[in-house]
This record gives structure tokens, sequence and C-alpha cells, in this order.
């Protein structure tokens, strides 16, 4: 059952739990998700890194990314974060959506409470991490925006590896992001729940063609 409770165990540099949790080892299986990519990679939309950056600038600032830590930071704020989850699916635009969030969620819960001994299970993704950082008392500040670039950094991953892009030209793009990165997660994290949007419909749309595009690599 998940608790809003704050464990304390040995100390650790904060950072390097974040930086552990959002790392590509941690086991959420986020390398199987392109959160829509993968279609419009298909489709021509986005072909290269100059097409890549404002489709991600665009999942950033007004998509999953913003919406997502929007999530995080209210599952941090609450001492029952089943509102919150409940929240994070309604707001799922597509099945796929719902899909990448659960799934990764049940992952991450799974592992920290395994390894960490906080009690999580069965939560959406980004509320299961806004409430295991509340648990280990880490702070939210730091939390979200390495949450942010670990979400951007998988879909750099992915265009890598689907359009192709080059190992170099994608760290060019995710550089280019990390300003925004950072500005979109800092305002995010003192959005009211209730304050909630999301308007990159495109990629809502994306995410709803992918459940059907032969073949993929893909699960979202």
């Amino acid at each position: 059952m998940a608790t809003g409770a704050r464990i304390r165990t040995a100390m650790t540099d904060p950072l390097l739990t974040l930086a552990q949790w959002m790392s590509p080892a941690f086991p959420v299986g986020a390398f199987a998700y392109s959160h829509g990519l993968e279609q419009v990679i298909a489709d021509g939309i986005v072909s290269d890194a100059d097409s890549l950056a404002p489709w991600l600038t665009d999942i950033i600032e007004t998509g999953g990314g913003q919406s997502d830590v929007v999530l995080l930071a209210a599952a941090y704020n609450a001492d029952d974060p089943w509102h919150v989850d409940a929240a994070a699916r309604a707001l799922c635009p597509s099945a796929e959506r719902l899909l990448e969030t659960d799934l990764q969620g049940l992952a991450f819960c799974e592992t920290v409470r395994s390894v960490w001994d906080i009690p999580l299970e069965g939560l959406t993704y980004p509320v299961a991490v806004g409430s295991a950082a509340r648990a280990m008392d880490l702070p939210l500040e730091k939390a979200a925006p390495l949450y942010l670039h670990a979400l951007v950094s998988n879909l750099v991953s992915a265009a890598i590896r689907l359009i192709p892009l080059g190992q170099t030209e994608g760290q060019r793009v995710l550089l280019q992001l990390t300003p925004l990165i950072e500005e979109t997660a800092q305002a995010a994290i003192k959005t009211p729940l209730d304050r909630i949007g999301s308007a990159s419909f495109a990629a809502d749309v994306a995410s709803m063609k992918h459940e059907t595009l032969q073949p993929r690599i893909f699960r979202t």
C-alpha cells in the first residue's frame, strides 16, 4: 500500500539516489517506450535533429513532460497519493499512454519496495517517483528536473535508433533542450493539480495511431 510516511535510510547524497532512480539501468523498461515518437518518425514528421528538437520541445512544454512533473509534485506533497494517481490515469489521452505510465510505475514501485523498503505499489510512474522521493525526503526541486531529463533522454535514445540519428547529434539535441527542461520542471512543481493541462494534440494523436502501426519496435 502506498504511504505518505517519510523513510530515512543510511546517509546518501540525495542526488546519487535520484540519479540511480533515473538511470537507464533502473529496471522500469523505459527503453521499450517511444511516447508516440515511433509513429511520427514512420510518418516522416520527424526525420532529423532539426525536426526532433521542436517535437520534443512541445512534449516538454505543453505535453506529457510538464504534466508528469505536475503529477510528480502533487504526489510528493500528498499524504495519500491515490487521488493523484486517479487523476494521472484519467488524464492519459490514449490506451498506449496509460500502458506506458502504468507499467513503468509498477516496475518502479516493485524495485523501490525491494531495494529501499518503500511500501509503494500500483502507482503510475510520475506518482510513484514523487511518492518515493517524499518517502526518502529527497528534494523535489532536484527530483523534478531529473525525472523530466530522463524522459527526454529516453526519447532522444529512441530517435537515435529509429531515424537513425547519430549519438553525437542526439547529445546536441539534449543539450539544446536542457535549459527548457530545467525551466519547465521548476514551473511545473509550483502548478496545482487542478491547473494541470496538456495541449500537445499531435503527440496525443500519434500515440493513438501507434496502436496499429506495423511493423513497430516500441510498445508506445
